[in-house]
């Protein structure tokens, strides 16, 4: 897996999170003004995975 980060239309910085088989398993909800912002987004996604799962009805 990697994290993509990216350019969208509006110039704003995103990434995407794609497995190996080419798949995007997460997206980032917003644009940020800076490639360091969408980095810190990333780090912040890589420091909550004790995050709780929680099946919705």
């Amino acid at each position: 897996m990697k994290f993509e980060v990216y350019k969208d239309k509006k110039g704003e910085h995103r990434w995407r999170l794609r497995h190996g088989n080419g798949n995007i398993l997460a997206t980032a909800s917003e644009g940020y003004a800076s490639k360091a912002g969408a980095m810190k987004c990333i780090e912040n996604v890589q420091n909550s995975s004790s995050a709780e799962i929680v099946t919705l009805k």
